[in-house]
């Protein structure tokens, strides 16, 4: 499955539902300056300002000058003003810069748990329009062992995952031949190696994977850790070659993860971010010694 087949990028979530009160409140208190009251006497306070200074001062607080109040005009007005500087500053920080997620599930381990809170970066592959993720400037592409959150691309239309995210490893990048068989990974017919590290002891919710065979996986200058089902092989996917624009992500509890093996591929302009760290981890508990894990 590829680009033409997924459903649209657009969803209502965070991001969508600050830029809509955004828009709504700048709307109405630049009607309320235009037509509410002493409005005279506010034009003459816009002239005495530059023409670009007084617009850019007006989009980042909704007021011409630092003096102006609202205290006088209608509660939804004042609301609008007073909340408007600080959603507008969350709305760019999770747009252009970092944007925090939660692990929902145990696909990701060992690496992240169910229940880490983690950071993904919004421009280490560019910078994107948020809300569309329309990229207008690029700095370079996801690699081979990227850990990248992404929409899910919901090829078969299901309306339970319409909007969602997802977070997966990529192993396969535009062009390369993939193929995974026997819990083994070959890329451009290279076997992968893999170095054991014994037996996995599960945490939290994550306890049903205590016994799980714990490896390493050699996979370019990304080395990471999986955890394979000692009793089942994990779901294999027959040699295919990653169409341009596209990625090939899969999770890193192979047999417990749902990822291209099952869904396809991952459309470039549907990659969110790169995620890099954790900063809280709350399952059954909160465990301060996950803060500042994963790289």
């Amino acid at each position: 499955m590829t680009i033409e087949n997924a459903s649209s990028f657009f969803a209502w979530d965070v991001s969508s539902y600050l830029a809509l009160f955004l828009v709504i409140a700048f709307t109405i208190v630049f009607v309320d300056a235009l037509f509410g009251g002493n409005s005279s006497a506010k034009i003459d306070q816009q002239k005495k300002k530059s023409f670009i200074g007084k617009w850019f001062y007006f989009v980042c607080f909704l007021r011409f000058n630092k003096s102006e109040k609202y205290l006088h005009r209608p509660k939804l007005v004042q609301w609008s003003a007073e909340f408007y500087p600080v959603l507008l500053l969350v709305f760019l920080l999770r747009g252009f810069v970092v944007e925090p997620f939660r692990i929902p599930s145990n696909s990701m381990m060992p690496t992240l748990l169910t229940g880490d809170f983690i950071l993904v970066s919004k421009f280490d592959y560019g910078i994107s329009l948020p809300v569309l993720n329309k990229k207008i400037v690029e700095f370079k592409k996801p690699e081979r062992g990227d850990v990248v959150v992404f929409r899910y691309p919901n090829y078969e239309k299901n309306s339970d995952y319409k909007g969602a995210d997802f977070i997966k490893r990529v192993v396969g990048l535009p062009g390369d031949v993939i193929s995974y068989s026997s819990d083994h990974l070959r890329v451009n017919e290279e076997k992968i190696a893999y170095q054991d590290l014994g037996t996995y002891q599960g945490v939290e919710s994550g306890v049903q994977m205590t016994g799980f065979t714990h490896k390493r996986e050699q996979l370019d200058n990304n080395p990471h850790d999986i955890l394979l089902d000692p009793e089942r092989h994990s779901q294999s996917t027959p040699e295919l070659r990653v169409p341009a624009g596209h990625y090939f992500v899969m999770g890193d509890n192979r047999a417990r993860s749902s990822d291209s093996r099952f869904w396809g591929f991952v459309p470039e302009e549907y990659i969110i971010g790169k995620a890099f760290g954790i900063w809280m981890h709350y399952d059954d508990s909160l465990k301060l010694d996950r803060v500042g894990g994963f790289d």
